[in-house]
Formats: structure tokens, C-alpha cells, sequence
């Protein structure tokens, strides 16, 4: 299973003191756009698998949404994903992995997602697209571990 590849034991990214553009592996969870969502990533060999896990407003519904990515590239620290669609909404990111803060693949913020994010709804046949720039930070081994 995907989530248990993403909390496998063992560094899955660059080593400490690694220079900053130089992110080898981008396998692991992110904090998505509110605290209770996770984006999970699983590189292999230049493509992106995964899913964002995005909470609904309590107005809305309690369940969980889980955007899988359709499709996802990462070409040196660029990277591209778009997620398949639920309830005429998916979402589309380009921008580049970096390090973070963290000093270790254990720490928060050991590792970034910069770039553009788009919202991307459809209504009446057209899509409608809210575009704004992300900061998706790395999640510490704790925050992971207490996923369900």
C-alpha cells in the first residue's frame, strides 16, 4: 500500500547538508492547504504517485476526500502533478521541490513543494480555475505517524 511505502523507515531523501537544489527523492507527506490535509507523494524513477487528503468544512460534511494524482512528473527538482476529479473539483501543481528548515527527514519542514497550485472546478461544462502560489512543507515523522 501507498501510505505504508510513504512511512517506510529510513531516510528517503537527501542526506544531511545537502545542498539546497539538490533533492534527490521527493517520497513523503505534506501539509496541503489547511492543518487536516495531507498531500502523500511515492517517486519512482521520475513519476509521482499519490494522493491529497483533504478534509471537508464541517458545514459541508465530515468525511475526508482522497484526490488521487492521475498524473505526475518530476524532472530534476521540477515537479508536476494533477489529481483525478471527485464532485467536478481536482487539483493541478507546478513548481520545484527544495530543502526546508529541517535538518533531518525526521524534523518538519525538512523538505518543500514551492509553486503554483490550481483549484480547478467544473460547472454548466466549463472549468474554472483559482490559481495561487503554495508553500507545501514537509511533514516530521510524529505528524505522519499519527495519521490514520
Amino acid at each position: 500500500m501507498l501510505a505504508a511505502a510513504l512511512l517506510a523507515p529510513g531516510p528517503p531523501v537527501a542526506a544531511r547538508g545537502a545542498p539546497a537544489g539538490n533533492v534527490p527523492d521527493i517520497t513523503g507527506e505534506y501539509h496541503f492547504l489547511s492543518p487536516d490535509d495531507t498531500l502523500a507523494i511515492l517517486e519512482e524513477e521520475g513519476k509521482l504517485k499519490g494522493y491529497i487528503d483533504v478534509t471537508q468544512p464541517s458545514e459541508e460534511s465530515d468525511a475526508v476526500l482522497s484526490y488521487s494524482i492521475a498524473l505526475g512528473t518530476r524532472q530534476g527538482d521540477h515537479v508536476d502533478f494533477k489529481t483525478r476529479k471527485i464532485h467536478e473539483k481536482y487539483y493541478r501543481f507546478s513548481g520545484t521541490a527544495e530543502r526546508g528548515d529541517g535538518r533531518a527527514p525526521s524534523d518538519p519542514d525538512f523538505l518543500r513543494l514551492v509553486g503554483d497550485l490550481e483549484i480547478v472546478t467544473t460547472v454548466a461544462g466549463q472549468e474554472h480555475a483559482e490559481r495561487r502560489h503554495e508553500i507545501f512543507k514537509w511533514k516530521s515523522k510524529s505528524e505522519s505517524d499519527q495519521e490514520p
